[in-house]
């Protein structure tokens, strides 16, 4: 559903805070003051089901209701199953614990030497630099461990997890996570991110947000000039459905891209939500329009209380067939499973290939047409030069 106009414009203004000083209203910290975190605050705003009101009183024990008064206005209220809604105001569902759900549902704790490091992959770490979010998603893989309801006590080790990172070589790459590490403060960031350019061996420096999504105010010119600073800083956004791009969005993206900062985004496969390839085509359009390149499209982690917005992973298979020479290939994003229990992400994707035969690959196009291409001929082929030793360049 996409809302009407008249919807759209109330939407994309200050909507329920009319009322609220335009200087406010674009003061991020204005916005984390006031933001929802009370059942009492909904139903002020919304009629909520009593699979809402179920799911909110649950929250405090699960994952904390919050919403920013900007991202809340983008919810149709005559909607019960608006798609924004569904992301960020609890049901009932998330009571429910299927058996094959887990409180760490992608095995970090299992590769976590110190706290805050997530060290999976051969060359890369995960950095979780705070538990708190501007606004908490439903389907959140880290429930446990954001907003504090589980009680899990996780704080931040900056200096030992800085720490690991100087003392292993192979580390290229960090990714800064949590929660959400742009509700540091700017000094904490310039901090942080002047530590790790320091070390000589970290090339790429990753930071993954929602809060472009969530809370746009917090995009200033300052926060802009200490990525530029650093840079190049990558930076994954989060955005689910072509409701969720606004103006505001689109002017913060502007800012960050103008100041060096390449944007991805990472969506997850949502039921009602973006399962549809059609909400899906309209997303990733408007994502490259704001200068952001589609990314991930995720499987939905299974987290506990999460089978209400799961779907079918062969939805997301479907789709996926349904972009694949219908757009650019620059609009594509690649389908992944995060694999439960740790096994690192999966792509996923429609079967292209028929067979291969001796001498040639048979494949599918998009239109299902079948193609030949010949393969080497193993015989007469040759082994390939010795590759010369590469020197690594310093920069």
């Amino acid at each position: 559903m996409y809302p009407n106009d008249s919807l759209k414009n109330w939407q994309q203004g200050q909507g329920h805070w009319a009322h609220v000083p335009a200087e406010d209203w674009n003061n991020w910290k204005w916005q984390l003051k006031n933001r929802i975190t009370k059942i009492e605050q909904l139903e002020s705003y919304l009629e909520l089901s009593a699979d809402e009101r179920a799911g909110c009183l649950f929250a405090k024990d699960k994952l904390a209701l919050s919403i920013t008064p900007y991202f809340f206005n983008l919810i149709d209220p005559n909607d019960p199953n608006d798609p924004v809604r569904r992301q960020v105001v609890p049901r009932g569902g998330e009571l429910k614990i299927s058996p094959e759900e887990l409180l760490d549902p992608v095995g970090e704790e299992g590769t976590s030497p110190v706290d805050g490091i997530v060290h999976r992959y051969p060359d890369r770490v995960l950095f979780l630099v705070t538990d708190r979010c501007a606004s908490y998603c439903r389907y959140c893989t880290r429930s446990r461990l954001v907003s504090n309801a589980q009680d899990y006590n996780f704080h931040p080790e900056y200096d030992s997890g800085l720490e690991y990172i100087r003392q292993h070589p192979e580390i290229r790459d960090v990714l800064l996570s949590g929660g959400d590490p742009l509700l540091l403060s700017d000094k904490k960031l310039d901090h942080l991110l002047g530590e790790l350019r320091k070390i000589p061996h970290v090339e790429f420096i990753r930071i993954g947000s929602r809060i472009p999504v969530f809370l746009p105010q917090r995009i200033t010119p300052e926060l802009c000039a200490i990525f530029k600073k650093h840079g190049p800083i990558w930076l994954s956004i989060h955005v689910n459905h072509p409701n969720e791009c606004t103006h505001a969005l689109r002017d913060a993206c502007e800012q960050l891209t103008f100041a060096g900062t390449p944007i991805g985004n990472q969506s997850v496969l949502l039921k009602h939500v973006n399962d549809d390839a059609e909400v899906m085509k309209s997303l990733i359009h408007r994502l490259l329009m704001m200068r952001v390149r589609p990314y991930y499209l995720y499987q939905c982690d299974l987290i506990t209380g999460s089978a209400h917005l799961r779907a079918d992973p062969r939805k997301g298979i479907e789709i996926m067939r349904a972009l694949r020479g219908h757009t650019t290939g620059y609009a594509i994003p690649q389908f992944v499973i995060d694999a439960p229990g740790g096994g690192g992400k999966i792509p996923i994707n429609p079967e292209y290939i028929k067979e291969i035969t001796e001498g040639a690959i048979i494949m599918r196009n998009f239109q299902g047409q079948e193609y030949s291409y010949p393969l080497a001929n193993s015989a007469t082929a040759q082994p390939a030069p010795h590759a010369p030793k590469l020197e690594p360049i310093l920069i």
